[in-house]
């Protein structure tokens, strides 16, 4: 029989709740009619914002939000977005489908979004097409607390206290669609510019360098070594897809063997966040500067019929296995990962939420996200798994993979992921140090392209799990093929 040991009293690490953050771009229908459809709607809405979205990502808790890019953030003159809207300058955005930007959702609206929701702010500064004063004007603009021409001016435009900055990074991708910049080059960029993103009052922002596109340890070397005393975080990008870019393949339609290999691919971020920790111990043992992996998840050709630049795909049970396998693996990394970020929120590659006019559904990925939503702000506890290896075409996989955390209230929990498409597993779990008086089981199962549509939005949702026997030691499990399990063993 699997078996996992869990060490209720060995704790490794704090799990920040924002590594169940999210990202929205202006990109496809992510901003416009996905999270912002305007006061005059007829779709239900708080100031412009869709409330049943809102609604949605309060459920599962949306700790932080990214936003407005993504490649956009490196065109984006945040002046355009604020004022009257109707005198708000218009652009294209030359991104994602040469679509025309009016600018109606600015710096106001998103932290509008960010009040109604009840999340923290992550705003992406411009660095490839804007300027330092730009970028040093935008901070005044959101955090000063006093009398400033850019104070000023946001009190004009109708908002008298600061708004909440948490987060905010120096540019993205600079190594692609941010600038095309050398390591080195960008290196001394961030230096500069992080300079004039000033501390304004009681506002204390946590600054992030643009950091490695996937595999790219000589970026990380490059920017530890130069200004990694300079900053506060390190991005990391890194998308999961099937083959290749040029071969992405379908969110649906997909072969088991496709399956098999996306996990496969998926699982590769546990390699990236142990070789990027390890050139950042180096210059940082503590562990001060966290590893922000502000860009991951799944992208494959966007559905037949759609805009090519607006990346709007269908979302699986493949999906929702890739986000928890990724999920357990971010926990079980909390001591270097501060902040995840999944692309993206709404309409966009693996989202939470897709909308069509006023209906709107719930992914199989956004459940994966309510049943990790407990492990926020949790100790991370020492665990081992003993499972066999799922060994299919040529792809090997754990047959098992999980993440433990116990609560301040002394609730352990547990989230379990069997990949097999056809074999349940039987699971032995020692609680070491406490006796299970109280177990509360949540799952998310079904077939690999098990999905929700808006004819039938509930094919794939949480629903109980009850398939287990509590014990002394502990308890022995049972989990379906192809789910997500999450216990709270009291």
């Amino acid at each position: 029989m699997n078996r996992l040991i869990i060490q209720t009293q060995v704790t490794k690490g704090h799990i920040r709740k924002d590594i169940q953050g999210q990202f929205s771009e202006h990109l496809g229908r992510c901003i416009y009619g996905g999270l912002y459809v305007g006061e005059g709607s007829e779709i239900p809405n708080v100031n412009g914002m869709r409330t049943d979205v809102v609604e949605a990502l309060k459920e599962i808790r949306l700790p932080a939000l990214r936003w407005p890019g993504g490649c956009f953030a490196d065109e984006y003159h945040w002046k355009d977005g604020i004022g009257p809207r109707e005198t708000r300058k218009k652009m294209v955005n030359t991104h994602w489908g040469g679509v025309t930007e009016d600018n109606s959702f600015g710096t106001h609206e998103f932290f509008e979004l960010c009040r109604q929701i009840g999340c923290d702010a992550y705003v992406n500064g411009n660095v490839g097409s804007g300027t330092v004063q730009e970028m040093n004007e935008w901070v005044e603009y959101m955090t000063f607390d006093g009398v400033s021409p850019m104070a000023n001016l946001r009190k004009e435009n109708g908002h008298e206290e600061p708004f909440p900055v948490k987060y905010f990074a120096m540019g993205n991708e600079p190594w692609g669609c941010g600038g095309n910049m050398t390591a080195e080059y960008y290196a001394d960029e961030y230096r500069r510019y992080q300079t004039y993103v000033r501390q304004y009052g009681k506002n204390k922002i946590y600054k992030i360098a643009a950091g490695a596109n996937s595999s790219d340890y000589h970026w990380t070397e490059t920017l530890m070594k130069s200004a990694g005393r300079m900053m506060d975080g390190f991005s990391l990008h890194h998308y999961t897809i099937p083959h290749d870019w040029n071969h992405k393949g379908r969110a649906l339609g997909f072969t088991e063997e496709d399956y098999f290999i996306t996990l496969k691919n998926a699982l590769f971020m546990e390699e990236l966040i142990r070789r990027h920790s390890a050139i950042m111990d180096q210059y940082d043992p503590e562990k001060r500067v966290g590893l922000i992996v502000d860009e991951w998840g799944t992208w494959y050709d966007v559905e037949e019929g759609t805009n090519p630049g607006f990346l709007y795909q269908q979302n699986s049970m493949r999906d929702a296995m890739v986000a928890a396998l990724t999920l357990n693996i971010f926990n079980k990394h909390c001591d270097r990962v501060h902040m995840a970020n999944i692309a993206q929120l709404v309409n966009v590659l693996q989202s939470m939420i897709l909308t069509e006019g006023p209906r709107m559904l719930k992914t199989p990925s956004y459940y994966v996200f309510k049943l990790f939503m407990d492990h926020q702000e949790n100790e991370l506890l020492e665990s081992h798994m003993e499972a066999p290896v799922l060994e299919k075409y040529g792809v090997r996989l754990p047959a098992l993979q999980e993440s433990s955390s116990i609560a301040p209230d002394g609730t352990v929990h547990v989230t379990l992921v069997n990949p097999s498409l056809r074999d349940s597993q039987e699971l032995c779990i020692e609680t070491q140090g406490i006796k299970p008086r109280r177990v509360v089981g949540r799952m998310l199962f079904g077939g690999a392209e098990d999905h929700n549509t808006f004819d039938e939005p509930d094919i794939v949702a949480d629903q109980p799990f009850v398939s287990f026997t509590v014990n002394e030691n502990g308890l022995t499990a049972e989990l379906p093929p192809c789910s997500v399990v999450h216990l709270a063993i009291k």
